[in-house]
């Protein structure tokens, strides 16, 4: 029976490392594409880039945190556990900071169009 558990453990390990690497590397490919779609915006002059670069940060981050709570179910000593706890909290914060700027720079356009739509009228 303890053969049996072993092979299944490290099956579950293998997918777990897979599914692991697969989330980062949909994260780290949203941030490309975010960073990729604000420089040829910010060539192009284009309105709100820094918006959806923010957007797209905040999107990435999410992805590496999932990545990061994933790996907590492989993790096998506390010492790992608290630097994994550590990593998460600090995208969690990251995060929240982001999607702060995110809400005040979308509160900061709808003035500005408030008031662009008050002076033509």
């Amino acid at each position: 029976m303890e053969i049996v558990y072993g092979y299944i453990e490290e099956y579950f390990n293998i997918i777990m490392q897979y599914a692991i690497l697969l989330v980062e590397i949909i994260g780290v490919g949203v941030l490309l594409f975010a960073i990729g779609k604000a420089l040829v915006g910010l060539f192009k002059k284009e309105p709100h880039v820094r918006l959806a670069l923010a957007e797209g940060i905040a999107l990435s981050l999410e992805f590496k945190m999932g990545g990061e709570l994933l790996r907590t179910v492989v993790v096998r000593q506390w010492s790992e556990l608290l630097i994994l706890g550590a990593v998460i909290l600090l995208r969690a914060a990251l995060t929240f900071l982001i999607h702060w700027e995110i809400k005040n720079e979308k509160k900061s356009e709808k003035e500005q169009e408030k008031q662009a739509i008050s002076k033509t009228t």
